[in-house]
């Protein structure tokens, strides 16, 4: 029996997968839990790594041509209450604000004092004080397309949260558009499930499957909600990101009404879309191992670590100016649009930590350097998707020259490496036998499988198993039309089952 080579994280993935996603997390130093429930301190690696999500999604944005706004925290109750199905979804998560000072009681303990007129919710999305909003803004069919985004943080009152996948608070975009027509509107919302599927698959080096959600899966008050769906290494599903087309619902709700070109009074259509912190999570449950988070180069804080290897105190200014020469040296190169980041890691503690550190926190390309590497005018490098105990040596004018070459080989190799996973984990499934079979005795993962349309269903197989539906995919009718696995009833087409987040 072979001995199991010793983890950075423990437990593993395979003995405990929850526990070793925290873990990552923790050694990683992306997060925290703070003092208030539910909420989480992002650190600064880990909110490094969301700037450059939000600094990539936010050039999409740009290029299709949106602009950033900001709107209130706070939402009025009875904004709320004009969209019936809206409220209803989100009612048991929002936190309300009922007064607005404290006083100190008898007992010299602060007191909530100055009851509001109306109680204020505290954004848990922003549909409806948008929409109260754009109801000013729009007059007619000449002051229409609206396409605002905004960056924000968003209140969802969670009885069972997880760093980064399911917190109280968390930081998002929302983007809310208004247009003249239903086809426009429609235009809006699958082009930005397409940005999002970009994003996703070009930086986060994360696969993902679009289509459209289950009425029951449904953004409370949309027509019709979009998606993208990508398998994480446990072989659940995680929702990345959703794309809402709204209809007039939300329209009629606020009041947003235009005069058309022929004259006549019209009620405007309207989307929005979203992703969030819940990425970072993504990522971690994509690429990271049993040695910590594995960051994918076009999104890591930094790209490379210099590590100088000082053994004697008499080598360390000169190992060090050697450091800060070769550091200089790739900078002058650029990936992804942004200088080649680096950092010369020149603490005073132990070089073996240090490097472990290093690995834990995902960085792509650990770089060592000591006296015979100076004196050689080489670099000892080690890759973060190989093995930790894989290094090579190169000289430094190579490496500068190439560094660009190996971080665009390690972006496409997540990708690859993650799509195969999907793959192997993805199958057609024609019985309710072999349905259950696959998510209690087997691994599970994606199953695709024919389904009547019902609720009825739908409901069945989640109350069963545990098991929804992710997806419809957009060209269902591609897979063949078949019967439904539960009912027997007819089916135009397959969709995606899995276990999810």
């Amino acid at each position: 029996m072979s001995k199991q080579a010793k983890t950075a994280i423990s437990p593993t993935r395979e003995e405990n997968y929850p526990e070793w996603y925290q873990q990552v997390v923790r050694a990683a130093e992306l997060a925290e839990n703070s003092d208030v429930r539910g909420c989480m301190v992002i650190k600064p690696w880990g909110y490094a790594l969301w700037e450059n999500i939000r600094t990539g999604l936010d050039k999409f944005f740009k290029e299709t041509g949106h602009s950033n706004a900001y709107f209130p925290l706070f939402i009025p109750v009875s904004y709320l209450e004009k969209e019936a199905e809206h409220v209803d979804g989100f009612a048991k998560e929002c936190a309300v604000v009922t007064h607005h000072r404290l006083e100190q009681g008898p007992d010299g303990k602060l007191i909530p004092a100055g009851e509001l007129e109306e109680p204020l919710v505290v954004r848990p999305t922003s549909e409806t004080i948008i929409g109260a909003t754009y109801a000013k803004w729009v007059q007619s069919y000449r002051d229409l397309p609206i396409l605002i985004n905004q960056w924000a943080n968003v209140v969802r009152w969670e009885m069972r949260t997880r760093l980064f996948l399911r917190t109280t608070e968390f930081l998002w975009q929302e983007g809310h558009t208004v247009h003249e027509t239903e086809a426009e509107a429609w235009e809006e919302t699958r082009k930005m499930l397409e940005v999002y599927k970009q994003f996703a698959e070009e930086y986060m080096a994360m696969p993902v499957l679009t289509g459209e959600k289950t009425a029951g899966e449904r953004f409370p008050g949309a027509v019709s909600t979009l998606c993208i769906e990508a398998m994480m290494q446990d072989r659940k599903a995680l929702q990345a990101g959703t794309s809402h087309f709204l209809g007039q619902n939300f329209a009629k709700a606020s009041g947003i009404k235009f005069q058309s070109r022929e004259g006549r009074e019209e009620i405007a259509w309207t989307t929005s879309w979203g992703v969030s912190t819940r990425l970072i999570g993504g990522m971690i449950m994509t690429h990271a191992d049993d040695d910590g988070m594995v960051m994918p180069p076009r999104l890591a804080p930094s790209h490379v670590v210099i590590l100088p290897i000082i053994r004697n105190d008499a080598d360390r200014d000169e190992i060090l100016k050697y450091c800060n020469e070769t550091a200089a040296m790739i900078r002058e190169q650029s990936y992804a649009g942004r200088p080649v980041e680096v950092v010369v890691d020149a603490r005073d503690i132990n070089a073996g930590e240090k490097g472990w550190g290093w690995v834990k926190k995902g960085i792509p390309v650990r770089v060592e350097i000591g006296p015979r590497d100076m004196a050689s005018g080489s670099v000892f490098v080690a890759r973060r998707d190989k093995g930790p105990k894989e290094k090579y040596g190169q000289s430094r004018e190579e490496f500068a020259a190439t560094i660009t070459s190996v971080l665009e080989e390690m972006q496409q190799g997540l990708f690859d490496r993650a799509c195969a996973f999907r793959s192997a984990h993805t199958r057609e499934i024609d019985n309710w036998d072999d349905f259950v079979k696959f998510f209690k005795e087997e691994d599970g993962g994606f199953a695709l499988a024919h389904w009547d349309g019902t609720e009825e269903t739908e409901q069945k197989i989640n109350d069963e198993l545990s098991v929804t539906i992710r997806c419809i995919p957009f060209d269902i009718e591609a897979s063949g039309a078949g019967e439904c696995i539960v009912s027997g009833k007819p089916s135009k087409g397959r969709v995606v089952f899995a276990k999810s987040y």
